[in-house]
């Protein structure tokens, strides 16, 4: 996954996970400057009780979190008129670490809650992906369904869903952290004094994030421990109450 900011030329954390460069084949959804695959949002609506109790409707976030991708969440929760609608995320492909955080917060201070499940749109079944795609930019609703098995929560994942005031895993999903490394996207020989200064700039950052959460910042520190080489770890489902990850 990657992590931007600019402190006078531009730098990436490269975090590297599980599947994290997926093909995309839909056309990218936030205009010429915006990656293929990034994260659109849309209103599905289910059966009764589909997404807990009391609950048939949802906001799924599909994709890989981008520079832009804050805009498009501002703009789908300023349509709900009110309605706190849950946000079952599912991120596929490499994630801007910085905006997932943002994601978070903007979540928090609606007062949203957040799962982490795919969702599965019943006017998709036998249409090529460019013609699902079109189906769900415009925002839905959308008949669909939650599809929770083996679905993989990274650390991008995990930055947007501890924004939620209820947060919840289902049986089934996997939260899978790999480690970060510092990349720049301007110019690749970054020294390995600068990379470890900006790597203890970024994990304190997010550690004051999920601090604020209300996360225990464990979880990052396993990311940090597994930084390079491709090594992941997976929290089991047992520890995911220990962590705060998720609320009873």
């Amino acid at each position: 996954m990657v992590s931007c900011f600019r402190q006078g030329i531009l730098y990436c954390i490269a975090l590297l996970a599980v599947g994290a460069a997926q093909a995309q084949t839909r056309p990218p959804v936030g205009g010429v400057n915006s990656s293929p695959g990034a994260m659109i949002f849309y209103v599905a609506h289910g059966a009764p009780d589909s997404c807990g109790p009391g609950c048939s409707d949802w906001i799924a976030a599909e994709g890989s979190v981008q520079w832009d991708t804050y805009k498009r969440l501002l703009a789908i929760l300023d349509r709900q008129a009110g309605r706190k609608l849950p946000v079952v995320i599912n991120i596929k492909g490499q994630s801007n670490l910085n905006v997932a955080s943002s994601l978070g917060r903007i979540l928090r201070d609606r007062g949203m809650d957040t799962a982490v499940a795919a969702t599965e749109v019943d006017a998709c079944n036998g249409k090529p992906g460019e013609e699902c795609f079109a189906l769900k930019r415009p925002g839905g609703p959308l008949d669909a369904k939650e599809k929770s098995s083996s679905i993989a929560c990274d650390l991008a994942c995990v930055l947007v869903l501890s924004g939620g005031v209820h947060r919840s895993l289902p049986a089934g999903s996997r939260v899978v952290l790999s480690g970060m490394a510092i990349h720049n996207r301007l110019a690749p020989n970054v020294s390995a004094e600068h990379r470890e200064s900006l790597t203890s700039i970024f994990t304190d950052q997010f550690r004051r994030y999920l601090g604020e959460m209300g996360i225990d910042h464990e979880l990052l520190d396993v990311a940090v421990s597994n930084a390079g080489g491709g090594r992941y770890v997976e929290i089991p489902a047992s520890e995911w109450g220990r962590l705060h990850l998720v609320t009873q």
